[in-house]
């Protein structure tokens, strides 16, 4: 028997087997699955990120609590409106110290999602820019917010103390640019930047930026 006879023998009893089983539907025409739309007030929030694109403002500490040392509050604060792109909004955290160096650490990084929300990553490095041991932490938006103002609530993690946590953005182009943390909706930690008058150059790029660097995109 050749070949082909096999094949012809086999045939009938496939197209029995295949005829025993339900035949499954085509798919719908509304059965694709799609990107959500991004809402108003967060096309609007973005849109308004994107307005200072290129360049830097100065700005300081308005609050923190007792236990934190990250800053004194004497500081020069940098925050510079780097890549503004479509998908991804990258803002360096820069931070002159007290003794005159710089601290390039972090990078603030905002991206729409498919599911019509905004997620805010931080990107924190070492000087050689390799990865430092706490980075890449954030959240994403849960709820309405405005053109000028986005919350992103961690809901990864229950705290001990019952509180929600996460982190406030406010943008108003022409105006201020604040980032901060909140709990249970109340400022726990927050920079305010004056975005009246840019600097008159951007800052060297983040650690771990440098040509092109950063993470994938």
């Amino acid at each position: 028997m050749t070949y082909r006879s096999h094949f012809f023998w086999l045939l009938p009893g496939a197209i029995l087997l295949a005829g025993c089983g339900d035949a499954a539907p085509d798919p719908a025409p509304g059965d694709a699955p799609t990107e959500a739309a991004m809402p108003a007030d967060k096309e609007a929030w973005l849109a308004n990120l994107r307005a200072p694109c290129g360049q830097a403002f100065p700005g300081q500490l308005e609050r923190a609590p007792e236990t934190s040392t990250m800053l004194q509050g004497e500081e020069l604060l940098v925050v510079y409106f780097d890549v503004c792109e479509d998908d991804e909004i990258r803002l360096p955290f820069h931070i002159e110290q007290l003794d005159g160096e710089w601290d390039r650490s972090r990078t603030w990084i905002f991206r729409p999602t498919d599911d019509g929300r905004i997620e805010l990553r931080h990107d924190h490095r070492m000087p050689d820019g390799s990865e430092d041991e706490v980075t890449w932490y954030g959240a994403w938006t849960i709820a309405e917010g405005t053109a000028n103002q986005q919350e992103f609530i961690r809901e990864d993690q229950e705290w001990e103390d019952g509180m929600t946590r996460g982190w406030r953005v406010i943008i108003e182009p022409g105006v201020r640019y604040v980032y901060g943390t909140i709990r249970d909706g109340e400022w726990n930690w927050r920079v305010d930047f004056d975005l009246s008058e840019p600097m008159p150059e951007p800052p060297p790029p983040a650690w771990g930026y440098e040509d092109g660097g950063g993470p994938p995109r």
